[in-house]
């Protein structure tokens, strides 16, 4: 049975937006009239899917931005004593995104029908992680919503402008990178044999270096279609190896033994795990809970391992800084023991938040130094190659026309 998004008006003049199952669309408008309410206007979200391409990590993704927007939002709603139905109806109103958009209306009918916020959240875990329907049942069970939500919405604020420092600080290394191999491509498809064709009409004696600038030229242009072919089987190998136990092992290892790249990875990962572990347990969320979602977050396999092997120890009555001492080597130094005394002055959620502060800037800086790093080397790299170019290709070139 069809699902349809739809739009009625009530007989005052109300408007209403909603989603409900139908087998067509005149027994939507018979079921809606039964509650009073005259159908405007409803789109079926098979109808809407047909003829459009359904590309897994192209299609429906909804941005950490909206979810931000619309926790924020929540937030003031709840706090100014509006009704969580209207608020949904609202929110939905507001959406961006078909995704977020949909299931907003479902969550506002799941409430207005007597259902837990938590469990309506819950239908939908590609868009509202673990992390996000955990705190909001607490703040269900404990009455704190309005805390709750307004923690999260500084969560996922936080999240958000830390990768946008991120982005910002490695976005010059790439275009330069970016710009290079336009250059290089531009090189072989248009200068290189235009000089090749150069040479051998006039039978030069080349030196060796410029025969094998010359000889990677036309090699390159005679089997593009080859590099072409290899480029797109490796993107397609690393992709499905990231999507694999061992491929993930492989690179995670990897990361974090890569000078200055580990020390980003080891802050970056730490960060993410130290802020939902602050969320969590200021809005209730008992610890061994906590730490088994934020194992959950984390994306890579050592501190994913690290969590869950504290949980296990913490359920067993260890204290959280020893169950987290075996794999000090991951954690950035003093992080451990900020945790000691977090635990031992009855502060654990407060040290946790500072923390998280504190390796939200060491990342920042630790980006932007490895942006700096990389900028000068790319510049060298550059510069070789130019000077290669011109001892190999312009020096025999102005030779070969000095002796016409």
């Amino acid at each position: 049975m069809p699902n349809f998004i739809y739009t009625a008006k009530s007989l005052d003049g109300q408007v209403k937006m909603g989603n409900a199952d139908a087998k067509d669309i005149r027994e939507l408008a018979q079921s809606l009239k039964g509650e009073g309410l005259i159908l405007v206007k409803a789109d079926s979200e098979v109808n809407k899917t047909k003829g459009k391409f359904n590309i897994p990590f192209l299609s429906g993704k909804v941005s950490i931005t909206e979810k931000m927007l619309m926790t924020r939002n929540l937030w003031i709603m709840v706090s100014t004593g509006l009704s969580l139905v209207k608020g949904f109806s609202i929110l939905s109103a507001q959406a961006k995104s078909k995704k977020m958009k949909s299931a907003l209306l479902s969550i506002g009918q799941d409430v207005s029908k007597g259902k837990n916020l938590s469990d309506s959240f819950k239908k939908y875990p590609d868009i509202f992680s673990d992390l996000f329907q955990s705190m909001i049942q607490a703040g269900e069970e404990s009455g704190t919503l309005e805390d709750v939500l307004k923690v999260l919405s500084s969560q996922l604020e936080k999240e958000k402008e830390m990768n946008s420092k991120i982005q910002k600080a490695l976005i010059y290394p790439i275009i330069l990178i970016t710009v290079m191999l336009f250059v290089g491509i531009f090189l072989i498809v248009f200068v290189l044999p235009k000089i090749n064709t150069f040479f051998t009409s006039l039978h030069a004696n080349l030196p060796i270096t410029t025969r094998i600038i010359l000889g990677s030229g036309d090699f390159v242009m005679q089997y593009w279609y080859f590099f072409i072919l290899i480029f797109i089987v490796l993107c397609i190998l690393f992709l499905f190896l990231i999507k694999t136990k061992t491929g993930k092992f492989i690179i995670d290892t990897a990361t974090l033994k890569i000078p200055l790249v580990s020390s980003l990875v080891k802050k970056s990962n730490s960060a993410a795990l130290i802020r939902s572990l602050s969320s969590l347990l200021s809005s209730g969320v008992p610890l061994i809970r906590s730490l088994q979602i934020t194992s959950g977050i984390v994306s890579n396999f050592y501190f994913k391992k690290a969590l869950s092997g504290a949980a296990k120890d913490v359920e067993k009555g260890k204290k959280l800084f020893v169950s987290l001492q075996p794999y000090q080597d991951i954690f950035p130094y003093g992080a451990i023991e900020m945790v000691e005394i977090g635990e031992e002055t009855g502060k654990t959620s407060l040290i946790l938040k500072k923390l998280a502060e504190f390796y939200e800037e060491e990342v920042t800086n630790v980006a932007e130094n490895l942006s700096a790093i990389i900028e000068p080397a790319m510049i060298v790299i550059i510069g070789a190659a130019v000077g290669v170019f011109a001892v190999s290709i312009i020096g025999p070139l102005y030779s070969v026309l000095g002796n016409i």
